[in-house]
């Protein structure tokens, strides 16, 4: 008796199981974001493109994967780039304020420089800074004492030893056009590291500004006009961002560039040396990890670069008719053919 006045109509039935459906879903996704909400989000703020710097990208998510994170699953990471307009810096650290990331990861100089105005209690993981120190971001390398921490991009040595590879290419090299952007932090302290082997080569530097896209035609006509036997390109985003344009026209002029980096290179350039930035992205992750597990950035040293690049582009050399030393070419680490 009891079972067939307890039995409900189909109708009614259906709308039970329904509304118990829409519950049991409605509690997985209440479930589902308190999950996600628990889950630690870190910043990524760039000051180029996605594609820019691509492999300096993935090299910090494999660094992350190679400690156990994987984004979407037990972290998560907020890409934000500034496609080559510093006015978007401020904007883009305050959103991932606005976000409660638990780390922002910074790089480059320019970039961190933005995100220290932005963020005062937030760790901040330098991924590079040509000079962590002199730019304000940290005390000591040993010592950091606020909320920035990671690692320096600048070794004294390299921009000396550009020119030496310059002048070991051409043996005759007496004046070298230098290509930098006066407004990007390092530069002025790059310059100051050449000049003492500028004279012990008997080289004559100048120093030429690019701060806009119409300055890298100007400036290499200059150059040319001036003169130079080859050019020092110094870092920078607006400079990395153009680099196709600038190994175009310099290949247009037939002059020797020298860059600071392996993408120039893989964009066309002739001749890169510098520090290895995959490594450096690379172990940015390891910062991450650390903060993640409780340390202070305050507390964790800043670290210089350990690892070197020196790139030939054999195509780029063939096309300005300019013939590389094999002594030279022996000690590339990669050779663009």
């Amino acid at each position: 008796m009891c079972e067939r006045n307890c039995k409900l109509p189909m109708p009614i039935l259906i709308c039970v199981l329904a509304v118990a459906a829409l519950l049991s879903a409605a509690n997985c996704q209440f479930a589902l974001a308190q999950q996600a909400d628990n889950i630690p989000k870190i910043g990524f703020l760039s000051g180029t493109s996605r594609t820019t710097n691509a492999t300096l990208n993935e090299a910090f998510r494999r660094g992350l994967q190679a400690l156990g994170y994987i984004d979407g699953k037990n972290i998560v990471i907020e890409w934000r780039f500034a496609e080559g307009h510093p006015e978007r810096y401020a904007g883009l650290a305050a959103d991932l304020v606005r976000l409660n990331v638990a780390v922002v990861v910074t790089t480059g100089s320019t970039t961190t420089r933005a995100a220290k105005k932005v963020i005062s209690t937030i760790p901040i993981v330098m991924a590079q800074d040509p000079d962590p120190v002199g730019n304000g971001y940290v005390a000591s390398l040993a010592r950091p004492g606020g909320n920035i921490t990671g690692l320096s991009s600048y070794s004294a040595e390299l921009n000396g030893k550009r020119l030496g590879l310059l002048k070991e290419i051409l043996p005759k090299l007496s004046r070298v056009a230098v290509f930098g952007d006066s407004t990007f932090p390092g530069n002025a302290q790059a310059l100051k590291d050449t000049e003492p082997s500028a004279r012990a080569l008997a080289v004559e530097l100048q120093y030429l500004d690019v701060k806009v896209h119409k300055d890298i035609e100007t400036l290499l006509r200059v150059a040319t006009k001036g003169e130079a036997d080859a050019a020092l390109v110094f870092g920078g985003p607006f400079l990395t961002n153009h680099r196709a344009k600038l190994a175009e026209v310099g290949a247009r002029s037939r002059l020797p560039l020298m860059y600071p980096s392996p993408v120039f290179a893989q964009a066309g350039g002739l001749l890169a040396y510098g520090v290895n930035r995959i490594d450096l992205f690379h172990r940015a992750a390891t910062y991450v990890d650390k903060i993640l597990k409780g340390r202070k950035p305050a507390d964790l040293p800043v670290e210089q670069p350990v690892k070197f690049e020196f790139i030939v582009n054999l195509n780029s050399a063939s096309a300005i008719g300019l013939k590389i030393p094999p002594n030279v070419l022996v000690r590339a680490t990669k050779i663009i053919r």
